[in-house]
């Protein structure tokens, strides 16, 4: 049995973060390996996303009733307690909070939080807040900011708030189903929508010797997970003429998973150098599919909310590999953001049936 259902407060579920040792956030907002020193988290055993993950998910059954005491924690000192408050009341909906998170947007120093509360006021569709947002868009220090600034206000004029399939999901998070995933078993059954409105069920992509291939990717801020995507276009044929189906997962809401498959704005990145947005609406062929609150990620051992990347916490990179009868014969989980098998490689490892793989910068936990 959960906090929330036991009748504990908010402060309780606050205090499990504030007591918690998490890595390190540099000032680029990219979580640092407390032992290594370096970008990234090396301990696949690590359970900060845990922590972060359940704090969202507590806050958000503790509910509306609660809004304004989870508010009152996007002042506290603990920039992670902030960001778990800003998170909850995104996925609330929690309107009569608005100007809290207006203030986290104009005064919190940390690009993090205000990142989160951004983030936030595009999910409740606060149109009060435009002009704010604009501001923030335009003169942030953080071109992380101003990315989650920009998409707010696209999904704000478009009336795109938070769906409550989202709010379900969080609720429904159960720590007993996590990282039940093992290399030699069978892979854990899932349904997810994807990004056209269809739903993507494991138990049809298995069988009649086709092989499966599980990516989860970031967000449509990162340049690895568009390389990738250029990959599957690429390989479309190769792909096929091998019989393996490719999904994508993006541990987001349905508007969030839109923009990564060019089905809403395109943002204004600093890592492109011309548009994607035509080639990804003419030319992707496989799922998207949106596992809201990671709650698959944290069943397959992704570690949804693992670390910080551009201001947003996000899973671990994974690529999961289920042949055709459905037994897992391969699962990576990368250290750092670029830390993954290439499609490429995933495509070899398939045709070879040699399931071993090792990036030449992994990161790996210090010795004692």
């Amino acid at each position: 049995m959960n906090d929330a259902e036991t009748g504990s407060s908010v402060e309780t579920v606050l205090d499990r973060v504030r007591t918690h040792e998490f890595h390190p956030v540099d000032e680029t907002s990219f979580t640092i390996d407390r032992t290594l020193e370096e970008h990234g988290i090396a301990d696949l055993d690590d359970d900060d996303w845990r922590v972060r993950l359940l704090a969202v998910r507590d806050l958000v059954r503790l509910g509306d009733a609660e809004t304004a005491e989870i508010a009152v924690g996007l002042e506290d000192d603990d920039v992670q307690v902030r960001y778990a408050c800003a998170t909850a009341l995104g996925v609330l909906r929690a309107r009569n909070e608005i100007e809290s998170l207006e203030r986290v947007v104009r005064e919190d120093p940390d690009p993090l939080a205000r990142s989160q509360a951004i983030v936030a006021l595009g999910q409740l569709g606060a149109t009060r807040s435009m002009d704010l947002l604009r501001d923030r868009h335009a003169n942030d220090d953080s071109k992380d900011v101003r990315h989650q600034a920009e998409l707010s206000i696209d999904r704000i004029e478009k009336g795109e708030v938070a769906e409550p399939e989202l709010e379900a999901a969080y609720r429904d998070l159960d720590e007993d189903t996590f990282e039940r995933l093992a290399v030699g078993e069978p892979a854990p059954s899932f349904a997810l929508p994807d990004t056209d409105g269809g739903t993507w069920d494991l138990e049809d992509s298995v069988g009649d010797g086709e092989w499966t291939a599980l990516i989860w990717v970031f967000a449509d801020w990162c340049p690895v997970c568009h390389r990738e995507f250029d990959e599957l276009l690429e390989l479309r044929e190769e792909l096929r003429e091998t019989d393996v189906n490719v999904a994508t997962i993006e541990c987001h809401g349905s508007y969030r998973g839109r923009v990564m498959v060019g089905r809403e704005l395109e943002p204004e990145y600093w890592f492109a150098e011309e548009s994607f947005v035509e080639s990804y609406a003419e030319e992707i062929w496989w799922p998207h599919l949106l596992d809201r609150a990671g709650a698959i990620g944290a069943k397959y051992g992704v570690d949804p909310m693992a670390y910080a990347v551009h201001a947003e916490y996000i899973n671990r990179p994974a690529t999961v590999i289920v042949d055709p009868t459905g037994t897992v014969r391969f699962a990576y989980y990368g250290t750092f953001w670029g830390d993954r098998p290439s499609i490429e490689e995933t495509l070899e490892m398939i045709r070879s049936e040699e399931f071993e793989f090792e990036h030449p910068e992994r990161r790996h936990v210090a010795s004692e």
